[in-house]
C-alpha cells in the first residue's frame, strides 16, 4: 500500500495528504552508463538544528536520530561570513552522506545574543538529487525556530515519515547506500536542482563565467581538483559546483573507468581540509579566503569570475581558443533556438537545463569515440585533422588532449607539431 505523500504548509507543519496519482518514479544513471540504473531511495537519514552561540560559538542544538554522528556539521550548515547576510542555503558533504541545510539571521533585542539569533535546519541523504524538495520546509522551519526556539515537534514529524533504513549487520561499511556522485544524463534522470533565479541555475552560470566555461570544462574533464571562492551567500555558488560537474559527463562503455570519479563536495570549510588532502579530483566551494593560501589542495582555483591555477602545465588550458569561441557560440545560439521555440511555440521539452547536458555530453562522446577509434588502428595516430573532427582546436589544445590522453590511458601517438617549434 503507497505510504501517504506528506508536505510542508507554509506555518512548518508537516501534514499528510494523499496524492491523486503516483509521483512520477525518479530514476539515476549510473556514471558513464546508458543502462537504468535503481529507482533512487527518496529518504532522509538526519534532520537537525544548528545555531550560533555567543559563546561557544556553532553547535548542533537538536537532532535526530540522537546518535548519528554530525560532527563538522555544525560549520559545514552555517557558512563562515553567514553573519553578515539574512538567508541562505547550502549544499554539503558529510561522510558517505549529502547535505542541504537552509540559514536565516534575525535580529533580536537581546544583549545575551549580541542583537541576532542565528539558526540552520537541514537534512542529511544517500544523494543529492532529491534535497531540492525539501527547500520549503527548511526555509520554513528556520523561520519558525528563529520565532519560536526550542520546538521540535514539526521536524520530528518529518523524520519520522522520511527516515531512510539504514541496515546494521556485520558488513556496517558495505551496507552503506550508495553515493551518487554524478548527475545522470536524460531529461528524466538528472538531479532538478532547482535555483530561486527563475532562468534556472545552468543559464546563470554561463551568464557568470562566459567563455570561461569551457576552461572549466576542460579541467572537469580532467578531474582536476576545482575550489571555487565566493563570499556569502553561498547557495549560488553551490550551483555552480553543480554544473561544472555536469561539464564532464561521458555515456560511451569503457570509459571513465581508469580516471577518478568528478566529485561535487559542495560547501567546504577549514574542518575539511584533512579530508580533501587525499582526494585526487573533486569539485566545492569555500567563503574561507585562507584555502587560497593551501595550494596542495586543489589545482584550479576559481575566485569568482577568475579561473587559475598554479601549476605550470596547466598554464596553456587557461586560454581561450578558437575552438573554444565556436563552441561557445554554439552553445548560445542553441539556447537562443530553445528560447524563441518555448516562446513562440510553447514548447518548454526540452528544457535549458537539458540542452546544457546534452551539449556537453555530446562534446565529450564525440572526442572520446574518436580517441578510441584511433587508438584500435593499426598506426595509433591522432592527427590535426582528428583534432578538428573533435571540434578541439589542433594547437591550442594541444596541452589539453596530451592531458587528456594520459589522465585517460588511452594509447594513441599525438603527430600534431608544437607551435613553438619550426
Amino acid at each position: 500500500m503507497a505510504k501517504n505523500t506528506q508536505i510542508g504548509d507554509d506555518s512548518g507543519r508537516w501534514r499528510g495528504r494523499e496524492p491523486a496519482e503516483p509521483a512520477p518514479r525518479e530514476v539515476l544513471l549510473q556514471p558513464g552508463r546508458l543502462e537504468l540504473g535503481d529507482v533512487e531511495e527518496d529518504q532522509v537519514v538526519a534532520v537537525f538544528v544548528v545555531t550560533f552561540d555567543p559563546r561557544s560559538g556553532n553547535m548542533v542544538e537538536w537532532c535526530l536520530p540522537q546518535d548519528i554522528d554530525l560532527e563538522g556539521v555544525e560549520f559545514k550548515s552555517m557558512a563562515s561570513g553567514s553573519h553578515k547576510i539574512q538567508s541562505d542555503f547550502i549544499y554539503f558533504r558529510k561522510g558517505p552522506f549529502f547535505g542541504l541545510a537552509c540559514f536565516a539571521n534575525m535580529p533580536v533585542e537581546s544583549e545575551l545574543e549580541r542583537g541576532a539569533r542565528m539558526k540552520s535546519v537541514g537534512i542529511l541523504s544517500p544523494s543529492y538529487t532529491l534535497l531540492y524538495r525539501y527547500m520549503h520546509f527548511l526555509e520554513n522551519q528556520v523561520r519558525h525556530q528563529l520565532e519560536t526556539p526550542g520546538h521540535y515537534s514539526h521536524l520530528a514529524a518529518f523524520y519520522e515519515d522520511k527516515k531512510g533504513v539504514l541496515h546494521a549487520g556485520p558488513g556496517r561499511g558495505s551496507s552503506l547506500p550508495p553515493v551518487y556522485w554524478l548527475p545522470s544524463i536524460h531529461r528524466y534522470m538528472y538531479p532538478e536542482m532547482k535555483i530561486t533565479h527563475p532562468a534556472g541555475c545552468m543559464s546563470q552560470f554561463i551568464k557568470f563565467f562566459g567563455e570561461q566555461i569551457l576552461i572549466l570544462w576542460k579541467f572537469a574533464l580532467l578531474r582536476k581538483r576545482i575550489l571555487i571562492f565566493s563570499p556569502p551567500p553561498v547557495g549560488v555558488v553551490c550551483y555552480r559546483v553543480y554544473c561544472c560537474c555536469c561539464l564532464a559527463n561521458v555515456s560511451l562503455p569503457g570509459i571513465g573507468s581508469t580516471i577518478p570519479e568528478s566529485k561535487p563536495f559542495f560547501y567546504v570549510n577549514v574542518a575539511d581540509i584533512e579530508s580533501l588532502e587525499v582526494e585526487v579530483s573533486y569539485v566545492a566551494c569555500t567563503t574561507e579566503k585562507i584555502f587560497e593560501e593551501k595550494q596542495e589542495l586543489y589545482d584550479v582555483y576559481v575566485d569568482n569570475q577568475n579561473v587559475k591555477t598554479h601549476h605550470d602545465h596547466l598554464q596553456p588550458l587557461l586560454k581561450i581558443n578558437s575552438a573554444d569561441r565556436e563552441k561557445y557560440r554554439r552553445l548560445n545560439e542553441q539556447r537562443q533556438m530553445l528560447l524563441y521555440s518555448q516562446e513562440v511555440e510553447g514548447d518548454y521539452n526540452p528544457c535549458e537545463e537539458d540542452l546544457f547536458v546534452l551539449f556537453f555530453l555530446e562534446q565529450n562522446n564525440r572526442i572520446f569515440q574518436t580517441l578510441l577509434e584511433v587508438s584500435a588502428s593499426q598506426d595509433k595516430t591522432l592527427t590535426a585533422e582528428h583534432a578538428r573532427g573533435m571540434g578541439l582546436d589542433p594547437q591550442g589544445d594541444r596541452s589539453f588532449l596530451m592531458d587528456l590522453l594520459e589522465a585517460y590511458g588511452i594509447d594513441v601517438m599525438l603527430v600534431i607539431d608544437n607551435p613553438c617549434c619550426p
